[in-house]
């Protein structure tokens, strides 16, 4: 196949992704996720690149591919290499423009940048090894790239910056200041006087001086003295100096078009895996999942949220895993218990699982298998907003309404808290006309809740309850298990927010 992109299988893809950040980022944490993952990646804009899921199965497979591939250290390390080559010739480029109005100057970076830009080319096309690459996108991009090398006017390119390198190494010459001027000539075996120069002002440098070896072509600075010798060296030698400006004039769009966009989408897998290393180092499992278009029957095993994880991970704090799986025409997973007890991290867990997964980047826990939904909806508290004149239960139901008319049966929905601003009579009585509607559209839901009464609403609500220690109820484990919801957890949410449970009585009591 021929190559269009490393992340698109067709390049009419790449045009119709999103610009906009989703929604529903905050409520999912994914904002927090895609921040940490691109951060040491700015200068890629990599942010942009997450904001739009795949919908077609195809196009996700072609991203595991690749993401399979680079996983591998030695492909990942030819990557690397090749991105710090291309990063390093894009400083040479800054450079000449920095020192335009030194035209020399400015054509001697130049060609700085392409000869890195030839070395990045070559290295990469020998070390992508056809035996370690099995993913289409990068076997089409190693294709691409043996041939692009071989080309006349890849050939013709090298060539002529190999000659003017081996030009301008060539020079020997004599610099003489005196007088307040700079006077260039031609070396004629004249004496070598940089060593006594040093000897002589040896005594003058610090005992702890630390010495700095800075390569020639990469001085940072440009004076009017450089520049002045730079002039005389014209002078001396016109014919290396004008095929120099030549060269700088002959190429000013010497970068293929393809290997930049590779550079830059490339980077997409290289910050996903370097962010994931965190956790594959805390024994935390990733896998790529299987997606599905047709089926939904969804299921993982030790899961977690990530950006919970991130957080934890940096506090040195254990990560607790969880499983869920649906079944048939099971649609529905109704999380309910105790407060604090994970249910919410539970929910944005699952909805984060299906969006890495639709942009094709491992997902975290084992036997994993998603659908690939079409649209992702969150419906989570709201602080209320005295702007838009509109109460707690209003705003719920204004925003739930927008949800059930834009679903569709291949939608993923989460709802957490729902109804929570009215009495219990009338939260079951609109919850369960909500979930209703969910079912007959036949979508995908999470719904937190703490009406019991939901769980087991018909044949499609799967009942999942945080636990919590058998020898002391007031501890949260964080795990979430399939199991019948008790009856307990609104009553002793509204206990304790009383202070009328059991030991608060006893307390006052006391007192």
């Amino acid at each position: 196949m021929s190559f269009h992109s490393i992340l698109f299988i067709e390049s009419d893809e790449a045009t119709a992704r999103s610009q906009e950040v989703p929604a529903f980022f905050a409520d999912l944490n994914l904002d927090q996720i895609v921040e940490a993952v691109t951060a040491d990646w700015k200068e890629y804009n990599l942010a942009a690149l997450f904001y739009s899921p795949l919908k077609d199965v195809d196009s996700i497979a072609y991203r595991q591919e690749v993401m399979r591939d680079i996983d591998k250290p030695a492909v990942r390390e030819a990557i690397r290499h090749f991105s710090g080559r291309m990063q390093e010739m894009r400083k040479c480029l800054t450079k000449a423009k920095e020192l335009s109005e030194f035209k020399y100057a400015l054509e001697r970076w130049f060609l700085c940048a392409v000869e890195v830009y030839i070395g990045a080319i070559r290295h990469l096309s020998q070390a992508l090894d056809s035996d370690q690459i099995t993913s289409r996108g990068l076997m089409a991009f190693h294709a691409h790239l043996a041939a692009y090398s071989k080309s006349v006017g890849f050939e013709q390119l090298a060539s002529e910056a190999e000659q003017c390198e081996s030009g301008l190494s060539s020079f020997r010459y004599c610099v003489l200041l005196a007088d307040g001027g700079v006077t260039v000539s031609r070396y004629d075996g004249e004496a070598d006087y940089s060593g006594a120069v040093e000897d002589t002002f040896s005594k003058f440098r610090p005992v702890d001086a630390i010495e700095h070896q800075t390569p020639r072509r990469y001085v940072r600075e440009m004076n009017h003295v450089q520049a002045r010798v730079l002039e005389g060296l014209a002078q001396l030698y016109p014919e290396t100096f004008h095929a120099l400006s030549l060269f700088s004039s002959a190429h000013p769009q010497y970068l293929d078009e393809a290997v930049v966009r590779f550079d830059r989408e490339v980077q997409f897998y290289i910050a996903y895996l370097t962010f994931i290393e965190i956790f594959r180092h805390a024994d935390l499992q990733f896998s790529l999942p299987q997606i599905s278009q047709t089926s939904k029957e969804i299921r993982c095993q030790n899961g977690f949220d990530l950006a919970l994880a991130h957080k934890l991970i940096d506090r040195r704090e254990r990560v607790v895993t969880n499983s869920f799986h649906l079944n048939g025409a099971e649609r529905i997973l109704v999380v309910s218990g105790p407060n604090q007890g994970g249910k919410t991290t539970f929910a944005r867990m699952i909805a984060q699982m299906h969006y890495l997964g639709s942009l094709g980047c491992p997902v975290p826990g084992t036997e994993v298998c998603l659908f690939a939904f079409d649209q992702l909806f969150t419906h989570f508290e709201r602080h209320e907003d005295i702007r838009d004149l509109r109460g707690k239960l209003q705003d719920d139901l204004v925003r739930i309404r927008h949800i059930l008319d834009c679903a569709t049966p291949a939608s993923l929905i989460v709802v957490n808290e729902m109804f929570s601003s009215t009495t219990i009579k009338d939260a079951v009585y609109l919850s369960t006309k909500v979930m209703d509607r969910i079912s007959k559209l036949d979508a995908l839901a999470v719904w937190v809740t703490f009406l019991d009464e939901l769980a087991s609403l018909n044949e499609k609500t799967v009942s999942m309850v945080s636990t919590v220690d058998p020898a002391n109820p007031a501890v949260r484990t964080y795990k979430i298990e399939q199991q019948a919801a008790d009856g307990l957890a609104y009553a002793l949410a509204i206990a304790l927010k009383y202070r009328v449970t059991f030991d608060c009585l006893r307390e006052r009591i006391k007192a």
